[in-house]
């Protein structure tokens, strides 16, 4: 979102990116010329380059890699048509099956070895690198220690790719469902060189569907049935017409003129429609939160942001329940820290991992306590006040609403604390969280993959989403070591995990805000939608119009 990775890994306005897409079942013309779908989303798409991409909401129905994700995120057929993997977990060896990219050329394992190569190559600037983490020699490729060459994947022949691994992954099979780890076509980056996927004709596709008209600025696009597909016989879509919509009363109205098939809905809506039969509702592991920078410029600032005591007060001083049922009023959740709910369950007893994250008086609303906090830490900086400023991405009908809450709520409850609301388009907020020009930052991820680990990477020191600079030595090491030495052994590794997240959570690092769950009006003869918590959020291949 994360989801998120990022809806997913997404950054807040990417995370909020609502997509869907059906097809038809009956074979006449008239009926396929109705295989169109009017879809409306918050937000451009930012890149369809897989390796620069900061998420696959939408394009992840385009790319395609060894697997898919389908019904309640269970892994299902890609481009491969068989797998294996050593009993010690370090090798695994996918056949694919024979399938083309969208211009006739034929898809195969070198394409894959490429598309890893350049992906990792630090040239590229991959903002999702780091998940290739645990592949042999990913981590020194991205951090300049070895050469693109020598990560592990080969292509003994052409229709074989050989993956060797450092250590065992747990999760390695959802991870190679997500597109980031899918092929790319040399032969077509070579030919379009700088212009390589900054307009839809400049690439090509090897998923069930294709982009057309997208010209890297531009608000309106369309994904179209790639016939090349290799199991194109099942999508029986023709075209999905995408506008981009920023006011959902303006999608409101549309739907109602019957100019679009979907459209999500902001809090005052959902009280309106919630009994209405086109009203629905899809949960995502996407978690809103604050950044703290603690790498800030201003000293003063800097000191403040580095103090626990003063983060643990803007968190106790927001009332989650207000936000997420009286303003939001959508069905988002109240979180219990910064992973998910409903993401993963402890292999040992099935208890969700956001429930044994929990840590007392980090998240909860309590006024008394919070102001005891924010007094003891305002000594401890030497401050008598303290004015910061927000930034947010203005691109989601929501952040205007969160943003307003909390600059009002937290100098209600801490007169001291004057937020300053720096509302801006979300590649410019992006930029400036990267840039480290915040004082906190209100943003967001979505679970790439149903794993805790998809969420707490993100915050070890010097991953790329890592913005504000947290970093704990023991967090680090909890996280390393679930993906290192306790990688086979899934109760220590769940309980390295759970450990680490307790941390953060104590320490208040990231303050998580409230978990998305986005309501819609849906037209009634939509059918055979797969819709994901986690990773590519919608898988509309099997999806029709009735």
């Amino acid at each position: 979102m994360k989801k998120i990775h990022k809806l997913l890994l997404l950054v807040f306005s990417a995370a909020l990116v609502f997509v869907l897409a059906a097809c038809g079942q009956k074979k006449s013309s008239d009926q396929s010329d109705k295989q169109t779908l009017k879809l409306s989303t918050d937000a451009p798409l930012d890149t369809i380059d897989i390796s620069k991409s900061t998420g696959y909401g939408q394009t992840g129905n385009v790319f395609e890699s060894f697997y898919r994700l389908g019904n309640k995120g269970k892994v299902t057929a890609g481009l491969a048509k068989s797998s294996s993997v050593s009993a010690d977990g370090l090798t695994w060896t996918f056949k694919l099956r024979s399938a083309k990219w969208s211009n006739g050329d034929k898809i195969t394992a070198q394409d894959f070895v490429y598309s890893w190569r350049r992906t990792l190559d630090p040239k590229t600037k991959s903002p999702y690198a780091y998940l290739f983490s645990g592949i042999k020699n990913a981590d020194a490729i991205v951090d300049g220690k070895a050469k693109p060459e020598t990560v592990g994947i080969s292509a003994p022949d052409k229709q074989t790719v050989k993956i060797q691994l450092d250590k065992p992954i747990a999760y390695f099979r959802n991870l190679m469902a997500y597109p980031l780890f899918g092929p790319q076509n040399e032969k077509v980056v070579n030919k379009y060189g700088k212009k390589y996927g900054t307009r839809s004709q400049y690439m090509v596709y090897s998923g069930p569907f294709k982009i057309q008209n997208w010209t890297g600025t531009g608000n309106k696009w369309q994904f179209v049935k790639n016939n090349k597909y290799w199991d194109s016989k099942v999508v029986k879509l023709k075209k999905i017409n995408y506008t981009v919509i920023a006011n959902p009363t303006t999608g409101q109205e549309l739907y109602e003129q019957n100019k679009l098939d979907l459209t999500p809905l902001t809090s005052q809506q959902v009280k309106n429609f919630k009994n209405k039969k086109e009203f629905k509702q899809y949960p995502y592991s996407l978690v809103n939160y604050v950044k703290y920078n603690f790498a800030d410029k201003d000293a003063a600032k800097r000191k403040a942001m580095n103090n626990k005591n003063i983060r643990l007060a803007i968190s106790l001083a927001i009332d989650r329940d207000v936000l997420t049922k009286k303003i939001l009023g959508d069905g988002s959740a109240t979180p219990k820290g910064f992973v998910a709910s409903e993401l993963a369950k402890d292999p040992k007893t099935g208890k969700d991992f956001a429930d044994q994250q929990y840590v007392k008086n980090t998240v909860d609303a309590n006024t008394k306590l919070a102001q005891q906090y924010w007094q003891k830490g305002l000594k401890e900086i030497g401050q008598k006040n303290l004015k910061l400023t927000l930034l947010a991405a203005n691109d989601s009908s929501n952040s205007k609403v969160i943003t307003e809450y909390l600059q009002s709520r937290l100098h209600k409850i801490l007169p001291e604390l004057d937020i300053e609301v720096r509302n801006i388009p979300g590649h410019s907020a992006t930029q400036s969280a990267d840039d480290g020009n915040f004082d906190l930052y209100l943003s967001g991820w979505g679970g790439d993959f149903n794993d805790p680990i998809t969420f707490l990477q993100t915050a070890m020191s010097n991953t790329s989403y890592n913005q504000g600079k947290y970093s704990n030595a023991e967090y680090d090491k909890l996280v390393k070591q679930a993906q290192d030495q306790d990688a086979n052994d899934p109760n220590k590794r769940w309980s390295d995990l759970v450990q680490a997240t307790r941390i953060l959570n104590a320490e208040q690092g990231i303050t998580p805000i409230y978990q998305q769950v986005t309501a819609y009006l849906q037209k009634s003869d939509i059918k055979g939608i797969i819709h994901n918590t986690a990773g590519t959020q919608w898988n509309y291949k099997y999806t029709y119009k009735k």
